[in-house]
């Protein structure tokens, strides 16, 4: 029960987060766009998008020395961490987005690309999980 509670706490904690961006300061929360505008660096808006990757790194540093049980150990080797890190980049970039910004941001907005991308981005998942799960 404890994991459901936290789950459903980070979720709701995302979701505030994205939509006080939006509301304060009219930016969409993809962090994909937020990483590509700082390599190489968009006049004026480097210091916001690094302070917000900032803080989103930071906060689960400070979540692992906290309650480190809530993250866990990863399940797979540094190796496939990377070449998963590596797919997502590839896929952003190929879709115009992450997950962040098409699956909580576009969503709520009732964006049909987002919906499209969404849909795609979770079927990539289940399959990859379901192939690599079974492989194990």
């Amino acid at each position: 029960m404890e994991h459901w509670i936290s789950a459903v706490a980070g979720g709701a904690l995302i979701g505030l987060a994205a939509s006080l961006l939006l509301l304060a300061k009219g930016r969409i929360a993809g962090v994909s766009g937020m990483v590509s505008g700082l390599l190489p660096p968009e006049r004026g808006d480097w210091a916001f998008r690094a302070w917000f990757l900032a803080g989103l790194f930071g906060s689960g540093v400070v979540a692992m020395l906290v309650a480190p049980q809530l993250i866990g150990a990863s399940p797979r080797s540094l190796i496939w961490l990377g070449v998963a890190g590596l797919s997502v980049g590839v896929g952003t970039r190929l879709s115009g987005g992450c997950t962040s910004g098409h699956g909580i941001c576009g969503n709520s907005r009732l964006a049909p690309r987002s919906i499209v991308a969404t849909l795609v981005f979770l079927a990539c998942g289940i399959l990859t999980a379901s192939v690599i799960g079974a492989s194990s």
